[in-house]
């Protein structure tokens, strides 16, 4: 099948490698734009870009561009721009989405699916449509939350999907026989930076979800300050307060976590009582 892609992240790569090793002709690749990643002053092509690239495969980065293009079918995973209406009239595309839908559509599915503490979440193969993640669906594929990071959920969702995304692609039924999403739908914002903001009145259990989304941050004398992994703690730690009863502990609204490593502004990672003994206030509280 001639297909063309639409993607930029590192969670739309296993997609793009698993249609090619099913021997679809990936025509063209559209991803977004060349630019700065990492620490580097320089320019770099998306994740995407890259294997394309590597691949020898055409690389667009406009939607105009795929007025001319030849192909069956559009495959679109977390490209991060929608895709107009009167290209879809054009040519239909399938979208792999991090989510079990209707629930979580939107930009956020997978982080929104660990702050709500949801079980289960999946991918859902379904067709794309101008209106928000509203197509029918054509094949779910499930996956337990546990207590996975981020990215590693993530990771396990772009290769569940992938997988999907080609058992689809290879059955004329259910290529042909989506099916009407059923259910209250809801959506996944944007995060914000004030969403992976620890505060006191959180619970335990919340404030280690906010912690696996891995961009956690907490204030203490002014200072913003990453935390990078947390557990339970067994002293007692009033809401607010921080307990040093030899490892450094965090009170919340129901109990303690013991900051198990952290990252001051401007500095490494490091154990959390290490960062405590480097510290010259000795206020014993944070925000």
């Amino acid at each position: 099948m001639r297909v063309v892609f639409l993607g930029t992240p590192v969670e739309a790569v296993p997609a793009l490698e698993a249609l090619l090793e099913a021997g679809h002709d990936v025509v063209t690749v559209v991803t977004r734009p060349d630019r700065r990643r990492g620490r580097g002053s320089g320019v770099a092509p998306s994740p995407v870009g890259q294997i394309a690239h590597r691949r020898g495969l055409d690389v667009v980065h406009r939607l105009a561009d795929l007025d001319a293009a030849r192909a069956d079918i559009g495959v679109v995973v977390a490209y991060g721009a929608l895709v107009p209406a009167a290209l879809l009239e054009r040519l239909p595309m399938l979208n792999v989405h991090f989510s079990l839908l209707p629930r979580w559509r939107g930009a956020a599915p997978v982080a929104r699916a660990i702050l709500a503490g949801d079980e289960q979440t999946g991918v859902s193969i379904m067709s794309l449509e101008p209106t928000l993640d509203t197509g029918p669906v054509h094949l779910v594929r499930t996956l337990p939350v546990g207590e996975r990071t981020l990215s590693a959920l993530s990771a396990e969702l772009a290769q569940l999907g992938a997988v999907a995304l080609v058992d689809v692609l290879g059955d004329p039924s259910l290529l042909a026989h989506p099916v009407p999403q059923v259910g209250e739908p809801t959506y996944a914002e944007k995060l914000t930076p004030e969403d992976f903001h620890l505060t006191p009145a959180m619970a335990r259990a919340q404030a280690q979800r906010v912690v696996r989304l891995e961009r956690a941050w907490l204030e203490v004398d002014g200072e913003r300050v990453h935390v990078l992994g947390v557990r339970p703690a067994a002293s007692a730690c009033a809401p607010g307060q921080i307990c040093v009863p030899g490892r450094v502990c965090i009170g919340l609204a129901d109990g303690a976590l013991e900051l198990d490593q952290v990252r001051p502004a401007g500095r490494h990672a490091m154990a959390g009582d290490a960062w405590w003994r480097g510290r010259r206030a000795a206020t014993r509280s944070w925000a």
